[in-house]
């Protein structure tokens, strides 16, 4: 699945977000944050692993106290993926956790103190070569904006973030992104495209308190799906009110539904209706279920019956059509076999699992041919 040859990416500076390059022509990273006690170092490990495992790129972690920090060091040093701390007001924490090795400090210069304390931690992180995100939120204007604007809106927003990355100029620090993130999606639309040509520094996308997981799915979906099409965004971060994996599974399935990522299984199906010959909702569902941990890029077609099926399948690389008394199943666009439907799931679950391995092997074997 390719990206829409509208989708013109806005050329933007690139990061290193530990070993992760945000912006420039570096593809669309996913994010999500731990929601355990940071203290909590086992409980916290064990939602990050969880994130690693369904293919996070990057973690953000809370580090709101000095024990918090201490925490951070112990998971620091259990953890690959490259981490975030979200660090507000203490700037003796900020320096704490950028000797512990973190990858990248969120952080609002504006709410650190002092001139002499937003230097302390800008020199450290020049000196470390760690990238700040600078993170504007409708939620917490500083009240001179709000005096100003009378109630949040998007040229506060963008105001705000200007203010912010003034502080840096002067420190001549230019490695961060920046995040402006509303819970309405018309205001974060419109703080985005304000500020998208007055600065060369990547974005960070997302609604901030999206809602639950149905509702938060929506109102990200659209939001981030606005922004993308026009180009704009270089990391995504899903706010929902649920478990952060399912962050990470709905930004995959964002940027997949527009070509920006390959990571997965892009499973195309029918809703299903009396024409159909097996149970689409049940084989779907029990498919994307067993297939989760599977990121080798796969297309794959779902569908109950022969008026959509032929066609949805020639264009998957395993596709099955709904038919009687047998359904077909598609390799590649051809015709291959027929399947009852006894042991549809199970067949096809088999044949993605061998189609992915055989794609890893020749990915290994160019790999090692040079």
């Amino acid at each position: 699945m390719k990206a829409h040859p509208h989708i013109v990416r806005r050329k933007t500076r690139q990061i290193m977000v530990g070993n992760v390059p945000v912006g420039g022509n570096a593809p669309i990273s996913v994010q999500s944050m731990t929601n355990t006690e940071t203290t909590d170092v086992e409980a916290t490990l064990e939602q990050i692993n969880r994130l690693v495992a369904a293919g996070v790129d990057i973690v953000r972690v809370s580090v709101p106290t000095m024990d918090a920090a201490e925490a951070f060091k112990k998971i620091r040093s259990r953890v690959a993926a490259p981490l975030v701390a979200d660090i507000h007001f203490d700037y003796r924490i900020a320096l704490q956790v950028l000797e512990y090795g973190v990858d990248c400090l969120r952080i609002n210069p504006g709410n650190i103190g002092s001139e002499e304390r937003i230097r302390a931690v800008i020199d450290s992180a020049k000196d470390k070569g760690i990238p700040l995100r600078i993170g504007v939120n409708a939620g917490s204007l500083g009240k001179a904006l709000l005096r100003k604007y009378k109630e949040p809106s998007a040229n506060a927003m963008v105001e705000s973030a200007l203010n912010q990355i003034e502080i840096l100029d002067k420190l001549d620090f230019q490695n961060f992104k920046i995040s402006l993130k509303a819970s309405e999606i018309f205001m974060t639309l419109a703080a985005y495209r304000g500020l998208a040509d007055q600065i060369e520094q990547p974005f960070h996308l997302g609604i901030t308190e999206a809602g639950g997981l149905r509702s938060g799915t929506v109102k990200s979906a659209i939001g981030l799906g606005a922004l993308l099409m026009e180009g704009i965004g270089d990391t995504i971060r899903v706010s929902l009110a649920a478990d952060p994996v399912e962050e990470v599974k709905v930004g995959f399935d964002i940027l997949r539904s527009l070509g920006l990522r390959h990571k997965g299984v892009n499973l195309v199906a029918c809703p299903s209706c009396s024409r159909q010959n097996f149970d689409v909702i049940s084989v779907v569902n029990e498919l994307e279920t067993r297939l989760e941990d599977i990121t080798t890029p796969i297309d794959v077609a779902v569908i109950g019956c022969i008026v959509n099926g032929p066609g949805e399948a020639k264009v998957a690389e395993i596709g099955l059509t709904g038919a009687s008394p047998n359904n077909l199943v598609y390799v590649d666009g051809i015709p291959d076999h027929k399947i009852n439907n006894d042991s549809l799931v199970d067949e096809l679950e088999e044949m993605v699992r061998q189609r992915v391995a055989r794609k890893l092997d020749e990915e290994k074997d160019i790999i090692a041919s040079g």
